[in-house]
């Protein structure tokens, strides 16, 4: 008799295949069911498309300023957003192969179609062409993730309305640009498309760009924004649109007009936690349609889990990887919990961002709240990268680093970077958070001469006002 688990994972994104391939490597046999391309929407229409496109304009950027540092490229740099395209493809198909490979390793089931769950045990698979399978598990994981929102006020036509799985791939480089939204996303495709020479306007309700982001990081991305070109409108939105064949016309709630080629939705995304059977099992779902899970990644119903952006925690691929591995553990009979207090990020703008932990006014604020006084529980270092040798030989002086503590533990709260390389510079506070370093370990710690890394040793040495690269007060 086979003891073997079967475990049924709905959707072949970051969390799904992660989630599939740990449970081969936990000795289950395991189905993924996914009716598009493996990698999900990360791979196939978002982080890594991205990523792709913005190295061609961060290495266009290089050229811009080379002639500075020695050296001579004749003529004036240009983009040909076709070839650009055409090789993000592959990068694309190649990562996705990846993953096919990984598959057929762990002997692990691909069965194409979408899933919906019948009972408990039971996932009934719908193919593009109207057959139907049931796939019987001892148990499920729903790894469905998210989607583009569907908007009255903004209908998407894929021609001058856009997501940004259209704007990754146009084949001409567009006059203007009209970004709605200056979250993660606006902010980095106008940092994209601006470098490619579009005049780009980012249109944002709240006060600031990117608002969940600390206020100095903000700040500092929006002043970098405007460097490049980038119209910022913030504490508004659109009101009515008119098209035309060759433009649209934006009336803001301010009064404003703008008339641009393109427009690009980037304003969140919805859920995927309907027409998947959730109902029919009993799996309940919050307010906004996320599907409740506890601590084990389990939902309401037992031998039903769910991970990703469906959960509607932090919606970040790594994130979706995680609770994945967690997901199946737990299935598998191993104790593991996803620890959501050290999740570091990074936003792929120019330059880049990487953030973990707080932000300083979430920090201030959690001391008021706790009954002390925020000036004296929370401390602040910083450095600017113009202080590093490193910076300076390579031509990437723009940038902070940034340490929140507490005091006097000296616990670190939060650490944000903006700069070159930020978002790989910011895993050092990661693991100094996660292995509950203060800022005198990280300050302590040797860092290698001439590294970009030694900005994070004196941010840390900031805190207490002992940084040795940086004019200030005398110890005490």
């Amino acid at each position: 008799m086979n003891s073997q688990k079967h475990i049924a994972i709905l959707g072949a994104g970051p969390g799904g295949y992660v989630a599939a391939i740990r449970a081969a490597q936990l000795g289950a046999r395991v189905t993924v069911i996914e009716s598009h391309a493996l990698g999900g929407v990360c791979l196939n229409w978002g982080c890594i498309p991205s990523k792709a496109l913005l190295s061609v304009v961060e290495l266009g950027d290089k050229v811009k300023k080379s002639e500075d540092m020695g050296l001579l490229v004749p003529g004036p740099v240009t983009y040909d957003l076709a070839r650009m395209v055409a090789r993000k493809n592959r990068v694309v198909a190649t990562l996705v192969k990846g993953i096919a490979t990984l598959f057929k390793a762990w002997n692990i089931e691909h069965v194409e179609g979408t899933g919906s769950l019948q009972n408990r045990q039971t996932v009934r698979v719908s193919a593009a062409d109207g057959a139907t399978r049931d796939v019987q598990a001892d148990a499920i994981v729903i790894a469905t993730g998210s989607s583009w929102p569907n908007l009255p006020q903004f209908p998407i036509d894929g021609q001058q309305l856009l997501t940004s799985q259209h704007l990754l791939d146009l084949d001409r480089i567009p006059a203007s640009l009209l970004i709605v939204g200056g979250g993660v996303e606006g902010c980095e495709f106008a940092a994209l498309y601006s470098g490619l020479g579009t005049a780009v306007t980012i249109v944002e309700l709240m006060a600031r760009v990117l608002p969940l982001e600390d206020e100095e990081v903000s700040s500092m991305m929006e002043r970098e924004l405007k460097k490049r070109g980038v119209t910022v409108l913030t504490g508004t939105t659109v009101e009515r649109l008119e098209r035309i064949p060759t433009a649209i016309t934006v009336a803001l709630k301010d009064g404003t007009q703008i008339v641009t080629e393109k427009l690009l939705v980037s304003v969140g995304r919805g859920l995927n936690s309907r027409g998947i059977g959730l109902e029919q099992v009993g799996v309940q779902t919050g307010r906004r349609g996320e599907i409740l899970v506890n601590d084990q990644m389990e939902t309401t119903v037992p031998g039903i889990y769910a991970i990703g952006d469906v959960v509607g925690k932090a919606m970040l691929a790594h994130v979706a990887s995680a609770q994945g591995k967690v997901a199946v553990e737990n299935i598998m009979g191993h104790q593991a919990t996803v620890r959501y207090d050290v999740i570091p990020a990074g936003i792929f703008t120019l330059p880049e961002i990487g953030r973990v932990g707080v932000t300083e006014q979430q920090a201030r604020e959690r001391a008021q709240a706790a009954g002390l006084n925020p000036a004296q529980a929370v401390t602040v270092g910083r450095f600017r990268y113009a202080g590093l040798g490193k910076a300076q030989a390579t031509g990437e002086t723009t940038g902070l680093f940034k340490i929140i503590a507490e005091s006097p533990s000296g616990k670190v709260l939060g650490v944000h970077i903006v700069g070159a390389h930020a978002a790989d510079l910011v895993h050092e506070a990661a693991m100094a958070m996660h292995a509950g370093a203060t800022v005198s370990q990280m300050a302590d710690m040797i860092h290698a001469h001439p590294t970009l890394s030694e900005g994070m040793m004196e941010a840390a040495e900031d805190v207490e006002g002992k940084a040795i690269h940086q004019v200030r007060r005398r110890i005490p």
